[in-house]
């Protein structure tokens, strides 16, 4: 088994990697900017790997840092939470980790449905555009977005999505959009990582060819669709996560919704043995039956 790096250095490098300073890190952990470095070094060369880039204009983490953070610090939280856990006197815990735009647009408008069904249960929501990596314990649930390619997990599909054209209506006025071919002189927003873009809708509806360049983008849905809403062009996003905007009026479908993709994108993933907690099927109960009703 290989050996463990102390618990000190560890912490230190977190602290480091998150403050991007050796100060600020010394002072959240009560210790001088010397010790801190000392315990950084001395976690590199039982490594045998430069962790950070130092320079006059301050420290930031390598290529190297970037991924053993990624692994590293999701460990530290957890510890972190089940110390806290077993402190308060916590025995009902249920972590979910969730891709952020379902998280902010979908997940937390219903949460105070489950919080009222079992206020026994002690909910930890994290979301973050990573996975949760379930052999650290950084979760029991993760709701994840994109293609299913997760063996030996349990994969269930949330429910089918409508990848709609959405617009203000300000805009739609103004720009007066009322059929496909006036998409072409109009701002269309592009989301970097939606499982369907733009080029996928015009192929599918039009003889058009998708524009290529975009003014706006985006790695978030929910900054696209906050962006449609705010009249800066038109996103193409789930009906389902901008539900609220659009029943609110603050976005509408420009073209209904007949000339929709129909896509599964968004899946609740866990490990089968993470089902036999009450803390984790009480969860996955109360999920569907929201997914069933969107």
């Amino acid at each position: 088994m290989a050996t463990i790096p102390p618990v000190t250095t560890l912490l230190a490098f977190e602290a480091v990697a998150r403050r991007r300073s050796f100060a600020l890190a010394a002072a959240e952990l009560h210790l001088t900017a010397s010790a801190i470095s000392h315990q950084v070094a001395r976690l590199e060369t039982q490594l045998d790997v430069r962790l950070f880039e130092r320079s006059a204009h301050g420290v930031r983490l390598s290529a190297a840092g970037e991924r053993y953070l990624a692994r590293v610090g999701g460990a530290l939280s957890a510890i972190t939470a089940a110390t806290d856990d077993l402190r308060q006197g916590v025995s009902n815990s249920l972590y979910v980790h969730s891709a952020p735009s379902i998280a902010s647009l979908w997940l937390m408008p219903r949460l105070r449905g489950f919080a009222d069904a079992h206020p026994d249960i002690a909910l930890n929501l994290s979301a973050a555009h990573t996975q949760s990596d379930f052999a650290l314990g950084q979760a029991d649930i993760d709701i994840r977005y994109g293609v299913p390619q997760w063996p030996q997990l349990e994969v269930e599909p949330l429910f089918e999505e409508k990848i709609v054209p959405l617009a203000s209506p300000a805009f739609v006025r103004e720009h007066k959009v009322k059929r496909v071919q006036h998409l072409l002189d109009v701002p269309l927003i592009q989301s970097n990582v939606s499982v369907v873009q733009w080029s996928d809708w015009f192929a599918a509806f039009t003889e058009l060819r998708a524009p290529d360049r975009f003014t706006l983008r985006f790695d978030r849905a929910v900054m696209s669709i906050d962006a449609a809403a705010q009249g800066l062009g038109v996103a193409l996003e789930s009906a389902t996560i901008a539900g609220r905007h659009m029943a609110e009026g603050r976005l509408v479908p420009l073209f209904g919704t007949g000339k929709a993709i129909k896509v599964e994108a968004h899946f609740a993933v866990y490990p089968a043995r993470h089902a036999k907690r009450p803390a984790v099927a009480a969860f996955l109960h109360w999920l569907r039956a929201q997914a069933a009703r969107r």
